[in-house]
């Protein structure tokens, strides 16, 4: 078995086009505002919505005092989770974590204030 010669050469002009795989992909490694389905989809690791008929799009983690939501078990936030390092001071309840309504505020843990 052999490969014909026009395969052969198709098949090695396709290989250079192949992307690595730290570089942005159509389906993963997405930048922030771009649509997503899933957090893993996005660099930032947060696939947010504004409500539930919006479309989904890659966004920042949420900054220290700003609304965060815990993770999620659907992959996609009203309130993006908090950057690395900050907790999210949220109501973990079973019902808020089934609606995606348990929102809370970004804290460091390792703050000073006592909150």
């Amino acid at each position: 078995n052999v490969l014909p010669p026009c395969l052969l050469l198709a098949l090695l002009l396709l290989v250079p086009a192949l992307p690595a795989p730290h570089e942005r992909g159509l389906i993963f490694n997405l930048d922030t505002g771009e649509l997503c389905l899933q957090s893993a989809q996005c660099k930032s690791g947060c696939c947010h919505r504004g409500s539930g008929l919006s479309l989904a799009r890659c966004a920042p983690k949420a900054a220290e005092l700003q609304e965060c939501s815990p993770k999620s078990i659907y992959g996609v936030y009203y309130k993006c989770p908090c950057e690395s390092g900050l907790t999210c001071d949220a109501d973990k309840s079973i019902v808020g974590s089934i609606t995606n309504s348990n929102f809370g505020i970004c804290k460091d843990p390792r703050g000073s204030d006592g909150s």
